[in-house]
């Protein structure tokens, strides 16, 4: 069992690595490539980047990533590129500007939403028990009149 188990994480792992076509000769910018695949999204896929991605735009994204890098491009030009072409969805982290200022505040509005709630939940509830009944208030006085306390 344990070598099929070790079997099918191998090649689990083959079917996601990159074809001889995508490895590029010199390791440093092979080494570039790979960093900014984790930096770019594939757009047909859900929030997957095209390193891990095996659809045929990722593939295609790749491509264009690798022939920006051997024709000199920088980092930053060929995230620009690809931002300039795909839009900022394609970045794995979108810059922080008015139209996605909404994108980052998510998080927090939710957590700020569910804090309000939890507290006004909360509140409601104690002061339901707070509130006790006419045969409540009977059955207290009844129960102090017994032990003397009134």
């Amino acid at each position: 069992m344990k070598k099929l188990l070790l079997a099918l994480s191998t090649l689990a792992v083959a079917a996601m690595a990159p074809g001889p076509d995508e490895i590029m000769e010199d390791p440093a910018l092979e080494q570039r490539a790979m960093a900014l695949y984790d930096q770019l999204r594939c757009v047909v896929c859900q929030s997957q980047s095209i390193g891990s991605s095996d659809a045929p735009l990722a593939v295609d994204m790749r491509s264009v990533v690798r022939e920006r890098l051997l024709a000199g491009s920088s980092d930053g030009e060929v995230l620009g590129y690809m931002q300039e072409r795909y839009g900022d969805y394609v970045l794995m982290r979108p810059p922080l500007q008015a139209n996605t200022l909404l994108l980052w505040g998510m998080p927090l509005i939710f957590v700020l939403a569910g804090g309000l709630l939890a507290f006004r939940y909360i509140r409601s509830q104690a002061v339901e028990d707070e509130i006790l009944s006419d045969a409540d208030l009977k059955k207290a006085e009844a129960l102090m009149k017994e032990d003397g306390l009134e």
